[in-house]
């Protein structure tokens, strides 16, 4: 183990440099290994800014819960904001829809939500000490974020609020008036609220990220931006092809999101997770009417954020293959829902497209991932069903910390 990079060799590369990749980049740095960050794009490119950058305390509810089956008939007409799937996609997955689906139950919902809640804490923990020492404090709001229902839904919001009083977070049951007195500049059109008062939210979520990436560089750690070709076994190790070139090391981190199952394929590695696509736009705000943080629209199935460049609206999930074409049916749906709530003025800039299947993996000669031999072993590190930037199992800190989901409002709640 050594502290630098010595020509073509390090302890450590990690392939992505989204807030997973550069997460790990630095968690092994303070471990005081040698670390290569590599990706094809500057850090904080791809899925990891275009999330709806909360820090969230509460969303450990994995999306395949019980309460899945009742809106899946509304899901199923393929017009609802929430959900929106491809049916030639659904046939070619078939196997995976049926395994999502079977898991929906309360015996396999209960430790799912309590191992994410073991990873948010920490990751919470981490965010709010890597912020400072990145030097970006001031991205980050400690107003919490508002999840409000349009309905007289105080049964829905009182089940929530005791489901998160089970792992000792707190949050707020709002009637209409309280809801107007915390967001005084918006529309009173929501009847029920409930505050997630222990959330944090920040304006920019790649800038988090490449602030993160300047923290692991000042540490001494070396990016490189390249494309990556493939990675091989190289001894008791491995060797990470560029196109410049290659890189060899006893540990390879794979964070490359949608794009992991690309790398992996050739080394025999099936990764059974589906790609889920999800859309952002933002608007130029009324300075005058400022929103002061998230609110999840939930039956709207939307989360308008205050953001660095305007107020972003997020939509739902989209299931279809990772490079189909863009649909902006969702967006195109919420966007009249969010003007009806906060005041804001023209597009900023072109909608932007993400996909989510994030994966974290450590090849490591200490484990093993699917049984599976290789050199040394392996050891998987990635989303079970939740989230893409969120809550994934920790490669050398556990956990790291993770943006709260890329498209926080996944819909499906």
């Amino acid at each position: 183990m050594s502290d630098s990079v010595t020509g073509q060799t390090a302890d450590v590369i990690v392939l992505g440099a989204g807030i997973v990749g550069v997460s790990a980049a630095i968690a092994a740095r303070q471990r005081g290994l040698s670390v290569v960050l590599v990706d094809r794009r500057e850090p904080g490119s791809e899925t990891s800014y275009g999330n709806a950058g909360i820090l969230s305390s509460g969303s450990m509810l994995p999306l395949n819960k019980p309460s899945l089956w009742s809106a899946l008939p509304a899901y199923m007409t393929n017009r609802h904001a929430a959900l929106r799937w491809d049916p030639a996609w659904a046939i070619r997955n078939i196997d995976w829809l049926v395994r999502f689906l079977a898991n929906a139950t309360p015996s396999r919902t209960k430790p799912r939500a309590t191992a994410l809640h073991g990873l948010i804490g920490a990751s919470l923990k981490l965010h709010r000490e890597w912020i400072v020492k990145a030097n970006a404090a001031q991205r980050i709001r400690e107003t919490g974020w508002l999840k409000a229902w349009r309905s007289d839904a105080v049964g829905a919001a009182k089940e929530e609020q005791a489901f998160l009083a089970e792992y000792g977070i707190a949050s707020q049951l709002l009637d209409r008036q309280a809801i107007s007195a915390l967001e005084p500049n918006i529309v009173p059109v929501y009847k029920v609220g409930l505050l997630h008062t222990q959330t944090a939210s920040v304006d920019s979520p790649g800038a988090v990220v490449k602030a993160y990436a300047r923290m692991f560089a000042g540490s001494g750690g070396e990016i490189r931006r390249c494309e990556i070709k493939a990675i091989v076994p190289d001894g008791e190790g491995w060797r990470v092809v560029l196109a410049g070139g290659g890189i060899s090391a006893r540990h390879v981190v794979v964070a490359l999101g949608p794009w992991s199952a690309d790398l992996l394929r050739p080394l025999g590695y099936r990764v059974p997770l589906a790609f889920e696509r999800g859309y952002h736009r933002e608007f130029r705000p009324n300075p005058a009417r400022s929103l002061q943080r998230p609110i999840h629209d939930a039956e709207g199935s939307f989360i308008m954020t205050p953001m660095e460049q305007g107020i972003r609206v997020t939509s739902g999930v989209e299931l279809t293959a990772r490079d189909a074409p863009s649909s902006f049916a969702q967006l195109d749906q919420v966007v009249p829902a969010a003007r009806s709530v906060v005041e804001f003025g023209e597009a900023v800039g072109e909608p932007w497209r993400g996909a989510l299947r994030s994966l974290a993996i450590l090849w490591s000669p200490a484990h093993r991932l699917h049984d599976r031999p290789c050199n040394g072993s392996c050891d998987r590190s990635y989303d079970h069903g939740k989230r893409a930037t969120l809550q994934r199992r920790a490669v050398f800190a556990r956990p790291l910390p993770l943006m709260a989901d890329k498209r926080q409002t996944r819909g499906l709640q």
